[in-house]
Order: structure tokens, then C-alpha cells, then sequence
């Protein structure tokens, strides 16, 4: 989401109280090419929201958006582009080196998009697969989504109604998380990017992406090892590192908040006597001839899939699955109500 240091509508201060008003946890700012949202001192509790400064970068064609986590400054140098937007001279292969020999960390933001009925809002996708080495990928993003299937018949319902469109994660963008999960962990987000833009429809004025709004919307959860004291300054820079370590090792999972709280949702394994949860990998020995055993447990009564490598190999209603396996593979878990997706968890891998 971004704020007036870039292009969203809205202070840091007032995103910042609007995350606080929706019963956020977290949430992360994340600016185009600047970090002045953390050195104007945004950074910080609102009320029990831990609001936390990260940025997005992309290179000299406005392509290949990077969301950035876990540093302290803006890596490469920029020049201003034809549309009044920063680029940054390094590539996106050099940016995403240099970001991590910095020890940061991020996200290839909306990989696959397509969108073209905005035309002041082109797509922004992510082109260099020659770089191998980003820690993992924005899977779901609202904007993405609701714009890509704006048309002329559906304008004015999709501005007034901007939750009820959203129906899953591109499976384009599924399928290479997959298989990218096959060679090495990579690790996925979902989120809203807020701007809060204002357009005029038939007359009407609008505000889209509200911030509150879409705070109702695709939610990313992290599973801690210790619990947040919220509100505690004392511990904000080690409780922060907490949020971030999850959403680096993929100890989270993803939920369109606007069918249903995913609190509660567990995707876990046990194996040999050793329990294992999102994001971690397991080192199987076929000689010990055990099995892996998988658990899921849904808040609320869905459409229960385990997928395995990149398919579905079970398809259950209900509130809960298990399952055992000897084989090796990325395992995750999607849970869907009807036709609308809800859940999609980080993979358990299997090495």
C-alpha cells in the first residue's frame, strides 16, 4: 500500500490510524523508491497496529516492482521517467543482489499482470526470470485482480462493490510459484496495494481502493514463535523482526479476510517425531520407511485441496484433513467457499 510519499492519497499517519481502525495486527507500508515514511518517525504502534515501513523498487521501464523488506535504505540510483515516476539504474537482477547482500529481503509484486482498461494505470509485470534469487512472490493482490477484470458493462459496479470481484490468485501466477517451489523455498504474500486513487465515473466521483475498505480484503497471517505484547515500544524493533522473519520463512498463509477470519487456519506435518509448519522443510529418508503425516485445520467449513507439486491430490469439505505421504514435493493447502477462493498457505517442502 502506499501513501502520499509516492502515489496513494492518504498521510502515512492516516493509513497508519485506518490499519488501527480495522484491527490490523501489522500492516506495511510500502512506498515507491523512498523510505521517508520511517524517517518522518511513522514507524511505530497506532494503537495496537504495528505499522511497519518497507518500499517497493522497480528498474528504468517502470517494470519489475520489488517489495522490500527489512532494510534501512533505498538501494540504487534513480532517474525520473517520462511519466514523472522513478527508475532505478540498477536492473532488477542487481537490485535484488544488492538488497540482499544488504540483508534485506522481498517480493516479486503482481508477477503476471495483465491489466489494460486503466489506461493511466498500466500493468507492471515482472519480466526478468533470469534472476534467481528473490526470497518469494506477491501471489494475490487486490488492485491486480479488480482491475484486470474491469470492463465498460461492469465499471460502475466494480467501483461501488470493489470486495465482491475478487475471486482467487492468478493460476498463471500459482503455477510458477509451484514449480519454482520444486527447485528452492519461495515464498508468498498476498496483498492489497492501497492508493486510495479518485476517479470520476459517469459524473460520480469515486475513491477506489479505499484504504479501510480494502483493509476488509486479502490479508496475509504470520505464525510467531513468541507472542507481541501489542502496543509495547520497548520491544517494537524485536517484535517487528518477528513479523518479518515469518513473512521471509514463509510461516504465514494467505486470506481474502472478506469471506470469513482465517485465525485459527493450521497446515502442519509430523515425521519421524518431529512436527513441521509452514515454510519448513522436511529431509526425508526413504529407508526409515515412515510416512509423513499432514494435517489442516479451517476455521470455518470450506473446500479443503491439498496440493502437491502444483495439483490437486485431494478435495474434501469440511473443517478439517488428514493425509500421509512418502513422497518428496512442495505440499500446500488451498480452502475455497463456493467459487471465491479464501486460504492459500505457504508450502510445507519435502526434500
Amino acid at each position: 500500500m502506499h501513501s502520499r510519499f509516492s502515489d496513494g492519497s492518504g498521510t502515512a499517519g492516516e493509513i497508519g490510524e485506518y490499519a488501527r481502525e480495522s484491527e490490523l495486527d501489522f500492516a506495511i507500508l510500502t512506498d515507491h523508491n523512498t523510505l521517508k515514511a520511517k524517517e518522518k518517525g511513522f514507524e511505530k504502534w497506532f494503537g495496537n497496529t504495528m505499522f511497519i515501513v518497507g518500499y517497493e523498487v522497480n528498474d528504468n521501464k517502470n517494470q519489475n516492482h520489488y517489495l522490500v523488506f527489512d532494510l534501512d535504505e533505498v538501494v540504487g540510483k534513480f532517474d525520473k521517467l517520462p511519466d514523472g515516476d522513478l527508475g532505478n539504474r540498477l536492473s532488477a537482477k542487481e537490485y535484488v543482489k544488492a538488497i540482499n547482500e544488504k540483508g534485506g529481503f522481498g517480493f516479486l509484486a503482481h508477477p503476471d499482470e495483465k491489466r489494460n482498461h486503466l489506461p493511466e494505470h498500466p500493468p507492471y509485470p515482472w519480466t526478468a526470470w533470469d534472476c534467481k534469487d528473490f526470497t518469494g512472490i506477491e501471489i494475490w493482490n487486490h488492485m491486480s485482480e479488480w482491475a484486470e477484470g474491469l470492463n465498460d458493462s461492469n465499471k460502475l459496479q466494480r467501483f461501488i462493490h470493489p470486495l465482491k470481484s475478487i475471486i482467487a490468485p492468478p493460476a498463471e501466477t500459482l503455477k510458477k510459484w509451484d514449480e519454482l517451489n520444486l527447485k528452492r523455498k519461495v515464498v508468498a504474500i498476498g496483498g492489497v496495494d492501497a492508493h486510495a486513487h479518485k476517479h470520476s465515473i459517469m459524473g460520480f466521483d469515486f475513491e477506489i481502493f479505499a484504504y479501510k475498505i480494502l483493509f476488509k480484503s486479502i490479508r496475509t497471517h504470520v505464525l510467531l514463535q513468541k507472542e507481541i505484547l501489542k502496543g509495547d515500544k520497548n520491544n517494537f524493533e524485536t517484535d517487528k523482526k518477528q513479523i518479518l522473519n515469518a513473512l521471509r520463512n514463509g510461516n504465514s498463509f494467505i486470506v481474502n479476510n472478506y469471506h470469513g477470519s482465517g485465525t485459527g487456519f493450521r497446515f502442519v506435518a509430523e515425521y519421524n517425531g518431529i512436527n513441521y509448519s509452514l515454510g519448513d522443510e522436511i529431509k526425508f529418508d526413504p529407508e526409515k520407511k515412515k510416512k509423513i503425516i499432514l494435517r489442516t485445520f479451517v476455521p470455518e467449513n470450506g473446500k479443503i485441496r491439498l496440493i502437491h507439486n502444483g495439483k490437486t491430490v485431494d478435495e474434501l469439505e469440511g473443517l478439517e484433513g488428514i493425509w500421509d505421504s512418502d513422497e518428496t514435493g512442495a505440499y500446500r493447502i488451498e480452502v475455497w467457499k463456493g467459487e471465491k477462493g479464501w486460504i492459500f498457505s505457504n508450502h510445507i517442502r519435502v526434500i
